[in-house]
């Protein structure tokens, strides 16, 4: 059993916002006053912040603002970062399970989910990860991209989708001010789309945008967004849904203002699309020359039926937003259709036809979008570890002993492996670096692109 005279040793696999939320919980529980916990942050990238820093479009300061309340968190004397670890090789479940009393993942989800479509998979067909990663300067893609089209697709009609189609539609001269890199700045000064069009399979009350990040794509003096009135529809279902959600009201409001008005002269064009559910991604050559779709009508539930009428659309490429998904994780189970571990309330079933503590992997747990699947708002992932954190204390009694507890084993360990781990120091000498940049462009910060680059400024001893 774990020894209750030292500290509770938490290792928690991912430092995005589930992560730092799951570390924030630990420390606000009564097990953090009793007899105390230790917590270390495993990080796959050099930096911190997972999905804000590789997932938020540059233009959302906003967003990234929740990054100060993050900081606090890590800023805690009894919370380490341990970044640059690449969970399955680094470190293994075996090996967390030797320096800690229990492990929580939280690896978030980096993945497009697949639409099965014909022809999606033809040159020019994208999926919505991996353009963000581009757009958020991801170490581990391509540094270019192709932005050759002068009409694109953008399929989905969530947040990402609106981020695509506005990142898409904006010139790069209205994203430098950001802390875009330059090679991002580069593709996007030479991005040639001139027409996006967003689609959605259902009506405007079906939309899944938020209403801010909906207005927003109308605050840009280069976009001219476009409604047309037909799309503009509702039954029983989606009235039903106006009146239980403000922000669904919020959204179809907007959409509805939109419809209605005067078609200005903007030099980019970015139409919403509503009952329109892509059915095929038109080729020639392997490339893209166009999607087809069938309009769909209400059938008074708030669900859609097809009408059998199809539509093509002249474009040149093709992204999809459609969810993201969330990859296997080595030694735990994992439901590929759902994206998730399977869990309970957090812990992880290993054994669905046992009963008691026997059906789960002992001292794991999940939470975040690896728990639940990637839907909701960033603040969502707070409750997520709240329930995690308290069942995580609840089986604490029933943990048994690590072989080795003490805080500087993993670090013995990870030198030992002569892996070049970065630390809470190194981000701020790595936040430091990529203000300095930005200074003399009178901008925040340039983010830094290159891993090898990312170490260097954060632990240069180890570069």
């Amino acid at each position: 059993m774990t020894d209750q005279t030292r500290p509770l040793r938490v290792a928690i696999v991912g430092a995005g916002p589930a992560g730092i939320y799951a570390a924030d919980a630990l420390m606000k529980s009564d097990a953090a006053s009793d007899g105390g916990i230790s917590i270390d942050l495993f990080e796959r990238m050099p930096a911190p912040f997972g999905l804000i820093r590789y997932g938020v479009a540059p233009d959302h300061p906003r967003i990234k603002g929740i990054i100060t309340a993050l900081h606090k968190v890590l800023d805690k004397p009894s919370v380490r970062l341990l970044g640059n670890i690449d969970y399955g090789s680094d470190i293994t479940l075996e090996d967390l399970h030797n320096f800690y009393d229990a492990v929580i993942f939280s690896t978030g989800a980096n993945a497009d989910r697949a639409l099965n479509i014909p022809g999606i998979e033809l040159d020019g067909s994208y999926g919505a990860a991996d353009f963000v990663s581009w757009y958020d300067g991801h170490p581990d893609v391509p540094r270019t991209w192709p932005l050759e089209a002068e009409k694109v697709a953008v399929l989905g009609v969530g947040n990402v989708a609106l981020d695509i189609a506005r990142v898409l539609a904006k010139t790069g001269d209205e994203l430098l001010p950001t802390e875009i890199p330059a090679n991002v700045y580069e593709g996007l000064k030479a991005n040639k789309a001139v027409e996006v069009h967003v689609f959605g399979r259902r009506g405007p009350a079906q939309a899944k945008f938020t209403p801010l990040e909906l207005r927003e794509l109308d605050h840009s003096p280069t976009i001219e967004v476009i409604v047309d009135p037909e799309d503009i529809d509702y039954d029983e279902g989606s009235e039903q849904a106006r009146r239980n959600s403000k922000q669904v009201d919020m959204v179809a409001n907007t959409l509805q203002d939109w419809a209605i008005r005067d078609v200005g002269n903007r030099p980019h064009k970015l139409f919403l699309h509503f009952f329109e559910s892509p059915t095929e991604v038109l080729g020639e050559d392997g490339k893209v020359v166009g999607l087809r779709t069938e309009r769909t009508q209400l059938d008074g539930t708030g669900n859609v039926k097809g009408t059998g009428k199809f539509n093509d659309w002249d474009v040149q490429a093709v992204y999809r937003a459609v969810g993201y998904l969330s990859q296997n994780i080595a030694k735990l189970p994992f439901d590929e259709q759902a994206g998730t571990v399977p869990n309970e309330a957090g812990r992880v079933i290993a054994d669905d036809t046992a009963e008691g503590n026997d059906r789960f992997m002992p001292a794991t747990y999940v939470t975040g979008w690896i728990k639940r699947g990637p839907v909701g708002l960033i603040g969502h992932t707070k409750g997520d570890a709240n329930e995690t954190v308290a069942n995580l204390l609840e089986d604490r009694s029933g943990f048994a002993e690590p072989a080795n507890p003490s805080e500087d084993a993993i670090i013995e360990f990870l030198e030992g492996k002569q892996v070049p781990y970065t630390t809470w120091q190194g981000w701020y000498r790595l936040d430091a670096h990529e203000r300095s940049l930005g200074e003399p462009e009178g901008r925040e910060r340039i983010k830094v692109v290159e891993r090898e680059d990312m170490l260097k400024a954060s632990e240069p001893d180890k570069a």
